[in-house]
Order: C-alpha cells, then structure tokens, then sequence
C-alpha cells in the first residue's frame, strides 16, 4: 500500500547561541502522490535532510503540518512517534551497520525487540536476495565494499515492508558507477513493494532518474519540476543545478 505526503507551510528553525537562529526550513508546502518517486534537490544547508527528518519524526517542525497517509505526523508524542519511524523506511548517506553482527543479523536488527506477522529471518534472507546479497549473510560488514553495505542497508530499510521510503543522500559516499547501481536498485525495489519514494541528493543525475524534483534553497522551495509532464532533459539538469526556473 502507497501513501500520499502533504506538508503545509512546514518551518524548522535551530538556535545558534543566544542570538542566532538558522533557518533551515521556511512554509515549505509539498503534495506527494501515492507511490511516486520525489527528488528533493539543492545546495549544502538548503534543508534537504532537515526535511527528510521532519517527514520521518527524527525532528519536529516548529510551525505548520506533516501527514503520511492517514498519520498526522505533527503531533506524534513518545511510543507514538516511535511507532511511526517502525513503519517507515530510511536509508542514509553513511550505512550504520553494526560491525560485530553479520549482514543478516543487521538487516533483522530494527525488528529484533519486537513480535512480528511473519518470520524475521526468512523475510530478512527475502531481501538479501532482492539485492544480489544472498550468498554473503553470514560475512561481516568490513568484508564488504561500500556498494554493497549500502545494499544491506536498503534491505534493512525494507524489514517491516514500509509504504514510505526516505533516502538521505544514499549515493553521496559512493563512485559514480556503484551510486548508479544504488539507484537502480532504489527504483526497482520502490516499483516492486509499492513505496512512495522521497530521495535527497545534491547529485543532479541521481535526482532526474526520478518523476518529479522539487529544488530548495535557503530552507524554501524554489522550482518544482514534473519530469514526466515532458522536460527536456537538459532543462531538467539546468533546472537542478539553478539555471533555470528559481534561480
């Protein structure tokens, strides 16, 4: 099942000492549809992750209004908020695998607390197979390329079949052609459970693998771009990197 993501007029500000506040997010207004794949694009300190995180409750807007589907993520509190973050799905720029636990004991981790529908294991060797990982579940992460614990941490992400995926610069810390194949993957998995898909990342060819891209800066939205309505995709790279609309 898809969700839709509605943000309304959505701010998030940081004090910087007693007489400094940053910015990072300003009435950001955002409608997501169900199932679709959203880039969210700009420079260094434009918000991108901050709004990941609001979206995700590992922070909380100081003003406006954050839904996922039926959830009305704004006023979430205590176990309610944790429930939340179990339901949805987050890969990061750096992998956060456990060292001292094998691949399939990584990517069964966030449920081990927990009773499930279905078999933790099975589900978890599932996914190691839905990213070319199956035959390395018993190897440690330093055994691994960065490639291929970013791999893990996708299927790791997938553990509780979330209806949203948040990806927070997954191919930042990657060569070109392994943050291709991320991506490629990233997409594929998205297409086949069904996930609404928001995706950071500064790297404008990462970001026109998807149907739409909203661009920020300075913590505001400033272009908003449907892939699929048509966009050259030369616009869509201008349009990315600032030399078209909102600039």
């Amino acid at each position: 099942m898809t969700v839709p993501v509605e943000l309304r007029d959505v701010s998030r500000s940081y004090a910087m000492g007693p007489e400094q506040e940053i910015r990072a997010l300003h009435r950001i207004t955002i409608s997501v549809r169900p199932g679709s794949a959203v880039a969210i694009t700009g420079p260094s300190g434009s918000g991108k992750s901050t709004l990941l995180h609001v979206i995700g409750a590992m922070d909380v807007s100081d003003e406006g209004s954050v839904r996922v589907g039926d959830v009305d993520v704004t006023n979430l509190k205590g176990a309610e908020q944790a429930d939340y973050r179990r339901s949805i799905g987050f890969v990061f720029q750096k992998f956060h695998l456990l060292p001292a636990l094998t691949i399939v004991d990584n990517v069964v981790a966030p449920l081990l607390p927990f009773r499930t529908s279905f078999d933790k294991w099975s589900r978890a060797s599932e996914l190691l197979a839905a990213v070319g990982l199956e035959d390395r579940a018993d190897s440690l992460p330093a055994r691994l390329s960065g490639g291929q614990q970013q791999r893990v941490a996708i299927a790791r992400a997938l553990i509780n079949d979330p209806a949203l995926l948040l990806a927070d610069e997954p191919t930042g810390n990657l060569d070109s052609e392994t943050g291709t194949e991320i991506m490629d993957l990233l997409l594929r998995l998205r297409t086949e459970h069904g996930m609404t898909f928001l995706i950071a990342t500064h790297d404008p060819v990462v970001a026109s693998r998807c149907e739409r891209i909203v661009r920020l800066k300075d913590g505001e939205v400033v272009d908003d771009v449907d892939i699929e309505s048509g966009v050259h995709y030369d616009e869509v790279l201008g349009r990315i990197a600032g030399l078209g609309p909102g600039a």
